[in-house]
């Protein structure tokens, strides 16, 4: 029995310290003499694991359960094995059973957190993350965890806080930088990000996320061309990165390159089997409006079946896209089959019967999707539209232009003396920001450009004073409108005001905003910048439209115009379609657009 302890003390040993030969010729001589020790056994199931032999280690593993089933830390190794095999619903189970056995076994809980983040199940997370914490202050780790269970829950202040708690405890902890560098970048807080992720990479992160977070940070400074270099040799080293490749071929195309899709077309040539690159270049096509090269780039994946149903979405959206919509209703079905509960199958049956003129067979679909996502404003949209159709009352209730679309004047903020003055200072600042040559790739904008950060985290004093200026005019909109429970709009008028992205625009001739909505959305808005003369043509030039849908639907036209003021902000809900008539004349159109939702969203929405 000594001999065997002191052999697999050696193993442990050289396995701590990377030496794996060393490691596996002592547990065997440890082995040969106490075939049944468990913790030689667990060390087996560790190093078999080590190796990527991961079918031998779960044997060990269950084994070594059989002997030792109250084992926390046994179960706890078990169940990052079965997470490293992609089962994460055993892994998770398998950590409860180790907190069962043992309730204060930290790897056990802050990997059960960590696991439950990496399936958005964040409030649980949330709270096992703050049991760790509980025991132990100072744990970096479970701050960390808990950061990324505040910002899955959409309480960035909270996920800041809790990153910057793990850096105060550990200075160099990589993650710690690199997830709070990412948390700045999606606030448009670039100066901050980019400080956060260079930390990061200094502290050894490395791999395809921090070069998309630390590219999308050096667009939002402008720094196109580095942010392409840094993105060119990502793609190359991880080719199947494909948001990577999502990134870099919509930078390339917002610079204005013809053969913007070059590089994913080229990884797409080398793993013409891999369905997730094939598809999001399929998706890219479509996106810069190529649909006949699209729809070939997804005949590669014809013998996919895998991949069908995702295959089959695509083609619809595609076909949608294009105009054809009984091909797109035909994918549809296809995507549907025999289900007919809510899924994503139903985004895609409702568009293609709606420009059908079916929209009483679009409507239950509708209503299926408004009773599971509530607050999703593209299915209220849909119900009005379809309403609309079917003389059913609902629209009126639902779109209320007269209530809901409110124009208000924006006063100068402090500093500025004049109105005049603010917009002068604010015009030269937008225009400085418009570095792009062409539209976004996959948004509702035509001939005209975007600014390349967005506004709430830029730290201009013009651009923070806009920011201020707009909380009155955003008050009294929410004082006029309400907050009744009968109506999607206004029963969500409750508790603090968050904006939940900021930018520009500006229109050339011939630009426009196709009719869209903001799903994700509840108050949007237009604020008038910078106004050409033709807006008096009597054409409605520029001006902008609600009512109308994204595809021609037979019925549905626009329904209510506004005319652009400079210096007027105008409010509306974002579940209502609207959109841009083109301009006709050489003199730019330059608008700022928020999105807002209320703190307090959480279903109180009627369905």
């Amino acid at each position: 029995m000594a001999r065997s302890i002191d052999k697999l003390q050696t193993a442990a040993t050289h396995y701590q310290a990377g030496r794996i030969d060393e490691a596996e010729k002592a547990l065997h001589a440890a082995l040969k003499i106490e075939p049944t020790m468990v913790d030689g056994l667990h060390l087996q199931a560790l190093i078999h694991r080590q190796r990527g032999l991961l079918d031998d280690a779960a044997k060990v593993f269950r084994r070594c359960l059989k002997l030792a089933p109250e084992r926390a830390d046994i179960h706890a190794n078990h169940g990052n094995l079965l997470r490293a095999q992609g089962k994460v619903e055993e892994a998770i189970g398998e950590y409860e059973t180790a907190l069962q056995h043992d309730s204060g076994f930290r790897p056990a809980r802050l990997a059960l957190a960590q696991t439950l983040n990496s399936q958005r199940r964040h409030a649980e997370a949330a709270q096992h993350a703050r049991r760790v914490i509980r025991d132990n202050a100072d744990d970096a780790q479970a701050w960390v965890a808990l950061g990324q269970s505040e910002r899955g829950l959409d309480n960035p202040e909270s996920a800041e806080a809790a990153y910057r708690q793990a850096i105060q405890l550990q200075p160099g902890y990589g993650t710690a930088h690199h997830d709070l560098g990412a948390l700045l970048a999606s606030q448009s807080r670039h100066e901050e990000a980019h400080d956060s992720l260079f930390v990061a990479m200094q502290s050894g992160v490395q791999g395809p996320e921090i070069a998309y977070n630390l590219a999308t940070t050096l667009a939002g400074l402008n720094q196109f061309a580095q942010a392409e270099d840094l993105l060119n040799k990502a793609t190359e080293a991880f080719p199947e990165g494909v948001e990577l490749h999502r990134l870099l071929a919509r930078l390339r195309y917002m610079r204005g390159e013809e053969a913007f899709d070059g590089v994913i077309r080229s990884a797409v040539n080398k793993r013409p089997d891999y369905a997730p690159l094939v598809i999001a270049h399929a998706q890219l096509l479509r996106a810069a409006e190529r649909f006949d090269e699209a729809l070939d780039a997804l005949k590669t994946l014809s013998n996919d079946s895998e991949h069908r149903r995702a295959i089959d979405a695509e083609v619809s959206g595609i076909c949608q896209d294009a105009g054809r919509y009984d091909e797109a209703l035909a994918a549809a079905e296809q995507v549907a089959g025999d289900n007919e509960g809510y899924g994503a199958h139903v985004d895609l049956l409702i568009d293609p019967l709606m420009c059908l003129g079916r929209a009483d067979q679009a409507m239950p679909w509708i209503e299926l999707a408004r009773q599971s996502a509530p607050l999703n404003q593209w299915y209220i949209a849909m119900e009005a539209t379809a309403a609309r159709l079917l003389g059913d009352e609902r629209y009126e209730q639902l779109y209320d232009y007269e209530r809901f679309v409110q124009p208000y004047a924006v006063e100068a903020p402090e500093g500025w003396s004049s109105t005049e003055e603010f917009r002068r200072d604010l015009n030269a600042a937008l225009i400085a920001r418009h570095q792009f040559n062409a539209q976004p790739l996959d948004q509702s904008l035509r001939n005209g450009t975007q600014t390349p950060r967005g506004m709430l985290g830029d730290p201009d004093p013009v651009i923070q004073g806009f920011l201020k200026a707009i909380l009155e005019p955003i008050q009294a909109y929410r004082q006029h409108i309400g907050a009744a429970d009968d109506h999607p709009m206004t029963a969500r008028n409750h508790g603090e005001l968050r904006m939940t992205g900021c930018w520009s625009v500006r229109l050339h001739r011939d630009g426009f905003h196709v009719n869209h909505v903001h799903s994700e959305g509840w108050m949007s808005s237009a604020y008038y910048a910078e106004v050409p003369d033709e807006v008096d043509d009597g054409t409605h030039s520029g001006w902008i439209q609600f009512g109308e849908p994204r595809f021609p639907v037979p019925g549905a036209t626009p329904a209510k115009f506004v005319k652009p003021e400079p210096g007027t902000l105008v409010l509306f809900p974002s579940s209502m379609w609207h959109g841009t008539l083109p301009l006709t004349g050489d003199s730019a159109r330059m608008t700022i657009a928020f999105d807002a939702i209320c703190r307090t969203d959480g279903g109180n929405a009627p369905s």
